[in-house]
């Protein structure tokens, strides 16, 4: 039994470990804005954590599409979109850091004709836009 005297940092030390479980949990619904040749794209992202692994979907103008590969280790945020366009498909990652609410780091999207990948900034914000 836990002495009346030290329930007050009990209480504080479960809400505290509570709290920093949830800053660490990517469960949720995301968006940020990307640029695109036509015009910047309001995107969003569905992500749910469970067990260790992050699944969820990516949706834009093409609509949804699942993630893959999607981790959150020591902070890092990562995951896949493979998309379609003209017969052709192309695998996106998305890489970052999440602090709270937030995940600001790069998307990387494959070159034109073989060149070297594209990358771009990425910051993302827990709610809907």
């Amino acid at each position: 039994m836990i002495p009346p005297r030290l329930l007050p940092t009990v209480w504080l030390a479960a809400l505290l470990l509570a709290l920093a479980a949830r800053a660490s949990d990517l469960t949720g619904d995301w968006h940020w804005t990307s640029a695109s040749p036509t015009g910047p794209v309001v995107m969003t992202a569905q992500l749910v954590q469970q067990d260790g692994i992050l699944t969820g979907t990516v949706t834009g103008r093409q609509g949804p599409a699942a993630i893959a590969g999607g981790t959150l280790q020591q902070g890092r945020v990562a995951f896949s979109v493979l998309r379609g366009s003209g017969g052709k498909t192309m695998l996106i990652k998305y890489a970052g850091k999440l602090d709270g609410n937030t995940i600001t780091g790069t998307i990387e999207r494959p070159g034109p004709n073989g060149s070297p990948p594209a990358k771009s900034p990425w910051k993302a914000s827990r709610g809907r836009p």
